[in-house]
């Protein structure tokens, strides 16, 4: 079962919509994946809208609704730590639909869905159940190909809603996570990577239901 999103996600996307249209250089900033990394432009991005096909997993992929805002993120904690990953660094998100002509008809039903602006969609303070939330799970993929053509995939499971179940859950482990496992961080706006790395993965596996797997 899919969760319809919460009634503060669609207003929050609503009122960047509106956004947009009464200032469109706002687009702009949205478009661009290196938007928090003053003084840095790195090479051509991926996209991330469309459909598209994923020749090594076998899979149609679509829009994710979150990728430009959790791009900009990976992009400047990179830049945080000192290009860990290449100034050459690529990366984009995007939404698994599915395999063959199901999942290709699932992605372009995902790239035209429009229900977030219906009059139907849930209002503030409306969301999924909590029988919803805590019944759900979730699946994230990170592949990535090195300088050298090595290939590296990370596995990340979770348990609930990854909307809002365990969302939750990772909220409250990096608060703990910073009011008692980090001390050396500077000061500064940083990412969860760069002001807690290794220290938040453990919490998250040993309290929050996820799992964190490489597999090369």
């Amino acid at each position: 079962m899919e969760a319809f999103p919460s009634g503060g996600t669609v207003a929050s996307v609503r009122a960047t919509i509106a956004s947009i249209q009464r200032d469109p250089s706002i687009a702009a900033l949205l478009d661009d994946p290196f938007a928090l990394t003053p003084g840095f432009v790195g090479p051509e991005q991926p996209p991330l809208s469309g459909v598209q096909r994923d020749e090594e997993l076998d899979v149609w992929l679509a829009p994710f609704m979150i990728a430009p805002i959790n791009t900009k993120n990976v992009h400047r904690s990179n830049m945080l730590m000192d290009h860990r990953y290449g100034v050459d660094f690529r990366y984009s998100e995007m939404r698994v639909a599915g395999r063959g002509d199901e999942g290709h008809a699932r992605a372009e039903e995902i790239l035209n869905d429009r229900s977030i602006m219906s009059p139907d969609a849930p209002k503030p303070g409306e969301g999924p159940s909590r029988e919803v939330r805590e019944s759900g799970s979730y699946e994230a993929v990170f592949g990535g190909t090195l300088s050298d053509g090595e290939q590296i995939r990370v596995v990340v499971t979770g348990e609930g809603d990854p909307g809002y179940g365990s969302t939750s859950k990772m909220i409250a482990e990096a608060a703990i996570c910073l009011a008692c496992d980090i001390t050396g961080t500077a000061g500064g706006v940083v990412t969860p990577s760069v002001a807690m790395g290794e220290a938040l993965v453990r919490r998250l596996e040993d309290h929050a239901g996820l799992t964190f797997s490489v597999q090369s």
